[in-house]
């Protein structure tokens, strides 16, 4: 059986060493609780949460899936166990407000909290997952009546939440949405429609599940400027508790190639009863607060999958015997030798462990701007909100595209048994693809990246990340042993900035210029930000070996891995100039006509 075991040393070596985490906690008011102590005993409990009660739900969840029923549905074996676990012991509360009854922790302690769940099997991950967009978009935009309903039962995990966009005929364009909100005389509206792919829309782990959902009202303009945000209860809210049942029902469960421990439900609202949040017709600036959370997510479903497939993949490379080594026999004692002696063996796995890796440490950083975002002075509030609303959709792209592919090179080390259910790495495969579909698909990530966060901004929003690299780059100009890093970098970073305005040029006289470069251009930003922080997390590595041998294979590890990334993966990003700079034209001369089979 496939496992996981959370890889503390380096969630540790990020926070701690590389990203400062204490220190980053006593500058920011109301963090100062979150102390290394804490930190570390969080850690410790989420990891054997995750161990030992979650890995082993992983295939159980892929081979029984959700089903359904007219009085509702069933999750798989073990999963609504789990979840009472999970809330008896706190862990939905950890970082929200304790006026809710949150525990009042930072959104990064969280953030690494979910990535252990998510790791050690994603798809119930996505029951308490989903709650919590829906948490901060009450918390945003609710009522003080909204938040005293529907927070604090949110907060403990006693009810869960889900967001309703997506229609049968609607999905990431938002202006063709039909669900209709007809109001009555108590406030209240009637909401109607159907929506489909809405994860844990309809389960049977808590007493209620609050959907947030999109729908028009009768006088809304047309498009995305006429839509407008409801919470729509499965079960009325009543004195301690839920009372009779609202008019929203799961229709049916979607049949998917993945993630089947959860529920992807289509959802009927049959006049519901909802209660509009924020204003009206400002839905989808509302939703946004949901929409971001649930895309840094997603991001840290790329890092999962690629975690996961890494340890299991190594641990079989190091066990199964084919072939001699070309150098020579390495296990003469043996039939053969481990397949981790081999060169390609060896690309697969470093492969899978340069993203998972530099993953954790890009999501950590976002993770902090999230902190800053919540609880630093104005000034820097700004700022960190500048650098999240450009890194959210590298993030979430970059991370997930290439978490897909760790998850194939984690089945391929298998060899033909990779293909075989039994080992688990075909449920990895699968599981991790549609990452790359919800929460806006990467060519939608990568045309909000170049097309509103960059050239919108007149390349102001990238200048403020570029400049960090810069400063970065400068302030180690002395540090010889680090060159190997940060010269490729520093012109990288400069060739970020031309290859921007070259493409802006051209969008100037063909909007299709954008759109054509879009994907290729996120990728690149994606290979560039990882290097980044590849590269401060070998300079950390250097500081350490420098300054005691504790700890040294360790560091020599990170070090080497930081080479093999800057050598072996950075290169694609030529392959990217070329096709980025080659013009919308190979792609849109040909007539839609002449497209046949």
């Amino acid at each position: 059986m496939p496992e996981y075991k959370a890889p503390l040393r380096d969630m540790s070596f990020v926070l701690n060493e590389v990203l400062e985490l204490n220190a980053h906690y006593q500058n920011l008011p109301g963090c100062e609780e979150a102390t290394p102590d804490m930190v570390a005993a969080i850690m410790e409990e989420g990891a054997k949460f995750s161990e030992r009660v979650l890995s082993p739900l992983n295939q159980i969840g892929d081979q029984q899936g959700c089903q359904w029923s007219e009085e509702g549905v069933t999750t798989p074996e073990g999963f609504r166990d789990a979840y009472q676990q999970f809330v008896e012991g706190g862990w939905p509360s950890l970082a929200h407000d304790p006026e809710w009854g949150g525990q009042g922790l930072p959104e990064s302690l969280g953030i690494v909290l979910n990535e252990m769940v998510g790791t050690a099997n994603w798809s119930w991950s996505m029951y308490p997952g989903l709650s919590h967009g829906a948490m901060n978009t009450i918390e945003a935009h609710g009522t003080q009546d909204q938040k005293e309903t529907y927070l604090t039962k949110l907060v403990s995990g006693e009810w869960t939440g889900t967001m309703c966009l997506t229609e049968p005929h609607c999905g990431t364009d938002l202006g063709m949405l039909r669900t209709k909100a007809e109001p009555n005389d108590d406030g209240s509206y009637r909401i109607s429609g159907t929506k489909i792919f809405i994860s844990a829309g309809e389960h049977d782990m808590a007493d209620n599940i609050v959907h947030i959902v999109l729908a028009r009202l009768p006088d809304a303009p047309e498009g995305t400027k006429g839509i407008s945000l409801f919470i729509v209860p499965k079960f009325m809210p009543a004195a301690g508790g839920v009372g009779d049942r609202n008019g929203v029902s799961c229709g049916s469960l979607e049949h998917k190639m993945g993630i089947h421990g959860n529920s992807t439900c289509v959802m009927n609202f049959d006049e519901a009863t909802g209660y509009l949040i924020g204003p009206p017709n400002k839905g989808l600036n509302c939703m946004f607060t949901f929409m971001n959370t649930a895309r840094i997510g997603t991001a840290l479903q790329g890092l999962a999958h690629a975690e996961w497939g890494f340890q299991n993949s190594l641990a079989y490379a190091k066990d199964r015997l084919q072939m001699r080594s070309l150098t020579g026999a390495k296990c003469p004692d043996k039939a053969a030798d481990p397949i981790i002696v081999h060169p390609e063996v060896r690309k697969l796995l470093l492969t899978q462990k340069a993203f998972a890796e530099g993953g954790r440490a890009m999501i950590y950083y976002t993770a902090q701007l999230v902190d800053k975002v919540h609880q630093a002075s104005p000034e820097e509030r700004a700022e960190a909100d500048g650098l999240l609303a450009l890194l959210t959709p590298i993030a979430k792209a970059f991370l997930t595209e290439v978490g897909f592919e760790s998850a194939n090179h984690g089945l391929q080390v298998f060899g033909g048994h990779g293909y075989i259910a039994e080992w688990g790495m075909e449920q990895n495969v699968r599981d991790s693809r549609i990452s790359m579909l919800y929460e806006g698909t990467t060519q939608i990530q990568a045309l909000d990246l170049l097309g509103r966060k960059v050239l919108m901004t007149q390349g102001e929003s990238l200048k403020r990340f570029t400049k960090i690299i810069h400063k970065y780059c400068q302030a180690q100009s002395d540090n010889t042993g680090l060159k190997e890093f940060t010269d490729p970098l520093l012109t990288l970073n400069k060739e970020w900035g031309e290859l921007t305005m070259q493409v802006g040029m051209k969008a100037m006289q063909n909007r299709d210029e954008v759109g054509a470069a879009s994907v290729d251009y996120l990728m690149y930003s994606g290979y560039v930000t990882l290097a980044y922080f590849w590269a401060r997390m070998a300079e950390t590595a250097q500081q350490k070996l420098a300054e005691s041998d504790s700890d040294k294979a360790f560091y020599e590890a990170k070090l080497t891995t930081a080479r093999f990334y800057f050598q072996r993966i950075l290169p694609r990003t030529r392959g990217l100039v070329a096709t980025m700079v080659s013009g919308a034209d190979n792609l849109m001369s040909l007539d839609d006509e002449h497209f046949q089979f």
